[in-house]
């Protein structure tokens, strides 16, 4: 990475969007405490958390999901979305009590499943989901943690045109307090979903501004949708 500056306002939906080998997600890799940074500094608000591990800084706000999909397919909806949630509180250190003893987790199972759609399918096995449907499955368990700050690293790959448009209408209906900073190829899910846009090339920011602004871009069109 290259003197990259960039900034994500609270509720704020944001893209980093650049060819294969941009650094998108090394960059990813830095805010999130994957990689430590060998100059500059990552404020996650208000606080300097440069040195912070990746646990810290879920703690303070900031949650992710990745290009791959990491659910338990033989477990239930809800039991995948019950051990996320159990991972980052002090459950996750209790071997002999059942999820199911644990009144705040169901209550808040419930509230993430049905403001996406799922409570009707909870008890489905995530392997009888479509891939889609168990794209938006990950994101939501990036919510366990009640996160201010959602990233999500290619939330749509390996989708159909169709499967992506449901992608696209699934972010938008989250809480609209809720900043997400996205990386993401698929341009339809881009200017559907973010506001503003960072391109990377080579390591570095060579443009940013808004969607509208970015997609009018000569620029951005020569380097990354490969027109011009």
């Amino acid at each position: 990475m290259r003197e990259v500056t960039l900034e994500v306002s609270p509720g704020e939906r944001k893209a980093i969007i650049g060819p294969n080998g941009a650094g998108k997600t090394t960059l990813f890799n830095l805010i999130t405490g994957v990689f430590p940074p060998s100059s500059g500094e990552i404020i996650l608000f208000g606080k300097e958390v440069t040195r912070w591990p990746p646990h810290k800084r879920t703690a303070l706000g900031m949650a992710r999901t990745f290009q791959i999909t990491s659910l338990f397919p033989k477990l239930t909806v809800l039991d995948n979305v019950l051990l996320a949630l159990a991972g980052v509180g002090r459950a996750k250190l209790v071997m002999w009590r059942p999820l199911s003893s644990y009144e705040k987790f169901q209550n808040r199972a419930r509230e993430l499943l049905d403001g996406a759609g799922y409570w009707d399918r909870r008890d489905v096995q995530v392997r009888n989901l479509s891939h889609g449907e168990q794209r938006q499955i990950e994101v939501l368990l990036g919510l366990a943690s009640d996160p201010k700050l959602l990233l999500l690293d290619e939330p749509a790959a390996g989708l159909s045109s169709g499967e992506s448009r449901e992608m696209a209408e699934f972010l938008k209906r989250l809480d609209p307090s809720l900043a997400i900073l996205l990386i993401e190829h698929d341009m339809d899910v881009v200017f559907d979903v973010v506001s503003s846009i960072s391109v990377l090339h080579f390591g570095a920011v060579v443009e940013q501004g808004s969607a509208a602004a970015i997609k009018r871009s000569e620029r951005v069109q020569q380097i990354y949708l490969g027109t011009g």
